[in-house]
């Protein structure tokens, strides 16, 4: 693990390997360790790959419980990490939130991105009904904490089918969840309740552009998926059969060949 000093808070990140740089974003209440397949695998197959703790999240510093952590100020710590650590332009990818942090950055930065990999997300606003939810769920985890939220929620961040016959990607999504800080936990679900619309700026996409989503995923079903695949010009949809919300742990042999074949044409296209 290494940290760097990012506008007042210490962020945790892993950076493993050299070429083509990818960065990867987790999902909420995950931390990067939710990467480690990932960055184990393409650190050694050619790619330098960079997994960081979002702030509140992980062993990055957690922000006082009054804060809201908008997905913007989520983006401008990957842009500042990036800028610290010398990458110009970078394949960045994300899961969940994660994926809509993507979202926003590439709405910021287009600039500064090679390819992009959309995990189990929407780029959908939230509904006013979706913001009351959300609010009171970060009352709720400031008052409760992560444990009960985290045991009702496994079975849909994982399969029922997987927290069966995986035992080891449960605990280990449920261990994920259970040691999050409320307080950073608290600050994303208050910022992301006031996400924006991303629908429009999917259709400027011009990079190599890489849509996941598992076949049993409650929170972004197939069809969000299919909607940013129909938005984004060129993209290529990937449906993991019997995964859930997390399928690069569920299927991970199905998911980093998919994500092989995509950083191959995204170094083609860089090298050309």
């Amino acid at each position: 693990m290494s940290t760097a000093e990012l506008d007042g808070i210490s962020v945790a990140y892993d950076d493993l390997g050299t070429g083509l740089p990818v960065v990867l974003v987790h999902g909420h209440p995950f931390n990067r360790s939710m990467w480690r397949p990932q960055v184990e695998r393409f650190s050694r197959e050619g790619y330098r790959v960079i997994a960081a703790d979002l702030r509140g999240y992980g062993e990055t510093t957690k922000p006082p419980e009054s804060t809201k952590t908008g997905l913007d100020v989520f983006a401008k710590d990957i842009c500042r990490l990036a800028d610290r650590l010398g990458l110009g332009r970078f394949v960045l990818g994300g899961l969940s939130m994660g994926g809509q942090i993507v979202m926003e950055f590439h709405r910021t930065y287009p600039e500064r991105v090679a390819g992009l990999l959309l995990a189990d997300t929407s780029p959908q606003a939230e509904t006013e009904e979706g913001k009351r939810v959300r609010n009171e769920m970060a009352d709720r985890v400031l008052a409760e904490g992560l444990d009960p939220y985290a045991e009702e929620v496994l079975t849909k961040m994982v399969s029922p089918e997987n927290v069966r016959t995986m035992p080891e990607v449960a605990a280990q999504v449920l261990g994920m969840m259970r040691t999050t800080p409320k307080e950073g936990a608290a600050a994303a679900l208050r910022g992301r309740a006031e996400r924006p619309d991303y629908r429009e700026s999917l259709t400027r996409v011009e990079v190599p552009t890489l849509v996941v989503v598992g076949t049993e995923d409650e929170f972004t079903p197939v069809a969000d998926a299919q909607l940013m695949h129909d938005l984004i010009p060129g993209s290529t949809l990937a449906v993991i059969e019997g995964a859930a919300h997390m399928p690069n742990l569920e299927r991970e042999a199905e998911f980093n060949d998919v994500f092989a074949r995509f950083l191959a044409v995204s170094k083609q296209r860089m090298t050309t």
